[in-house]
């Protein structure tokens, strides 16, 4: 370990930047990097060209800006990007690697110095996510076992994600999940723009993707018959959003696009009728754990993942037709009981300081010696 009186410099990779404009690592980045910053630790976090934010710091936190040409060369930007930071990386005197993702950052995965300890953190099993073609599955998949196999050692954000890890390359690795604050804040005036009322409407907030069960969501909902709105919430950037906007075209399904602000969209969140969560194959998903903290009475798709997480205390689907009952049976008064034990769930496992905690113990275990 780092002498006492010297802080251990740790660098963060494999994000576009903070603040969080994007994803799941960038959200949980903008808390754990500063509050590790306040427990002492010296923090960089490495910053694509094409984030907003371009100042040296965030809230202690120092960035590095590297160029990115994600712009123009599409997703081939991204390897050149994880490159341009991995290059940067090599001249510097950190103590610690945190690796976020391997998508792209694996295949240079031999660039990683060898004389710092790398902690990588393995996401979701990204080579599932039905976006993908084949070949790129494919890809995924050998990406994955590299990141595995060079890593020193790996983190998990969800225990079936450990599982996986250890069965197939017979890798240990530490569970650390995603943060929530509980937050029970209602105030119906945050409603007011979208023309709903308290309970009076569905909630479903996603990446416009295939893997997130955005068309059957949508299709049961609609099969189910119920003439309370449902709020689709995302960024309406991808093909397949297009395609589910021009399909659905019904007055109770309102593609609203991206939000945010996270107070609004708390306020969304906390006074639907219902949240639906259709994530399949990532791990501990962020906005799951926000929702289970906002109080969201929620409907969730059936997998590990998220029955790791939600227990007894959800909904579950598999199918439009598994919707259109859930919807059609719901009950009000199984509502308090278990949005309440969601809520008490965040408190004891999954709030900032516990997340921050245990990445600070991790690094202090692997900081080399200097």
């Amino acid at each position: 370990m780092p002498q006492s009186n010297k802080p251990i410099r740790v660098a963060i990779l494999g994000i576009r930047g903070i603040p969080n404009r994007h994803g799941g690592f960038e959200q949980m980045t903008e808390y754990v990097a500063p509050g590790l910053v306040a427990l002492g630790f010296d923090v960089t976090v490495y910053q694509s060209s094409l984030h907003d934010y371009q100042e040296p710091e965030f809230q202690g936190v120092k960035l590095i800006h590297c160029t990115d040409p994600e712009d123009k060369l599409g997703t081939f930007g991204q390897f050149i990007y994880d490159w341009n930071c991995l290059r940067d990386a090599r001249k510097r005197n950190f103590d610690v690697l945190i690796q976020l993702g391997y998508t792209s950052s694996s295949i240079w995965g031999w660039l990683h110095p060898r004389n710092i300890p790398v902690l990588w953190n393995m996401d979701g099993l990204e080579w599932k996510r039905d976006k993908y073609s084949k070949p790129v599955k494919q890809l995924l998949y050998w990406a994955e076992g590299w990141a595995a196999r060079r890593a020193d050692h790996l983190i998990a954000d969800s225990p079936a994600i450990a599982s996986h890890l250890f069965t197939q390359y017979n890798r240990t690795s530490t569970f650390i999940a995603y943060g929530a604050e509980p937050d029970e804040r209602e105030d119906p005036a945050y409603l007011e723009p979208y023309q709903v009322q308290p309970r009076e409407y569905y909630m479903l907030m996603a990446r416009m993707e295939p893997e997130n069960s955005i068309e059957t969501i949508v299709r049961g909902y609609l099969d189910s018959g119920d003439q309370r709105p449902l709020l689709v919430v995302g960024k309406m950037t991808t093909p397949h959003a297009k395609v589910w906007e021009e399909k659905f075209r019904d007055p109770r399904v309102r593609f609203l696009g991206g939000i945010y602000d996270q107070d609004v969209v708390h306020q969304l969140r906390r006074q639907a009728r219902a949240y639906f969560h259709g994530h399949t194959v990532g791990g501990t998903n962020p906005s799951l754990l926000e929702a289970m903290a906002s109080g969201a009475w929620i409907i969730a798709h059936k997998n590990p993942f998220n029955q790791a997480i939600l227990r007894e205390n959800a909904y579950y689907f598999t199918s439009a037709t598994d919707i259109a009952e859930v919807i059609r049976k719901l009950n009000p008064e199984m509502r308090p009981s278990m949005t309440k034990a969601n809520v008490d769930i965040i408190k004891s496992q999954f709030l900032h300081q516990h997340i921050i905690q245990a990445y600070a113990d991790l690094i202090r275990q692997w900081a080399r010696q200097s």
